[in-house]
């Protein structure tokens, strides 16, 4: 019998999502956001099914980690999981279990060429999928002050006056190439105290969305969700906002 070696990144909820999910010998699985198989590797230990389980991921950086798991006969798809879900639900696959883990990996903030984060200095990148879409710098490059502070305050959650503020000053400055800079930027004209999170995040959070149409994913994606499901089949979505 295969056993998968613990990933080096345990998910933060990852005793919660076993003891809600409750995966059995023998179900099959299915993750949409498999990652560097935090999850998947605790959930695949314990239902031993191989053969009958799907691992998704659009970045290439974790499809290429996932491939051991490949060689024990785990399906991988390199896509983006609402194609991924279309794509499952019109070959009629159906899983036991189905997880959708959003927003950006610890793995992924730590690899400062991908521009996730500031605290890693790199290109203003953001994309999961290097293969397709427009940059984070791009985004920028080409929004108006309006289009701009509107993604900063619905999908970073800032108040609307601060993200037209901020949306204003980065428009002033741009062109961006690396995150430092435009994290630089945002602190340095932030209006109002600065407390224990960085004054970027809640923008960087927004640009993040936007450039990967995340929220968009899961619109498109939990339509789908029933017909993935096996009668008795458990779902789980871990968000870390309130999007």
């Amino acid at each position: 019998m295969s056993t998968v070696h613990p990933p080096h990144h345990v998910p933060v909820l990852l005793d919660a999502t076993l003891r809600e999910l409750a995966p059995q010998k023998g179900e099959s699985y299915l993750d949409l956001t498999a990652g560097y198989a935090g999850h998947a590797s605790a959930v695949l230990n314990l239902t031993h099914n191989y053969t009958d389980s799907v691992l998704v991921d659009r970045d290439e950086y974790a499809i290429a980690h996932l491939q051991h798991l490949a060689d024990q006969g785990v399906r991988l798809l390199h896509t983006d999981f609402a194609s991924a879900a279309r794509q499952l639900s019109e070959e009629g696959r159906t899983f036991d279990v189905v997880l959708i883990d959003l927003g950006v990996s610890s793995p992924q903030l730590d690899q400062g060429e991908r521009g996730f984060s500031f605290s890693h200095n790199g290109p203003l990148d953001m994309r999961m999928d290097r293969r397709t879409g427009i940059t984070a710098a791009q985004l920028i490059q080409q929004s108006s002050v309006q289009e701009l502070a509107t993604i900063i305050h619905e999908y970073g959650e800032e108040p609307y006056t601060q993200a037209k503020h901020l949306a204003e000053v980065i428009v002033a400055n741009r062109p961006y190439n690396d995150t430092e800079t435009l994290a630089a930027l945002i602190k340095q004209h932030y209006r109002g105290r600065i407390g224990k999170i960085h004054p970027a995040t809640r923008t960087f959070q927004a640009l993040r969305i936007a450039v990967n149409d995340e929220l968009g994913q899961l619109r498109e994606t939990l339509p789908l969700l029933p017909k993935l499901l096996r009668a008795g089949g458990r779902v789980g979505v871990i968000s870390f906002h309130s999007l």
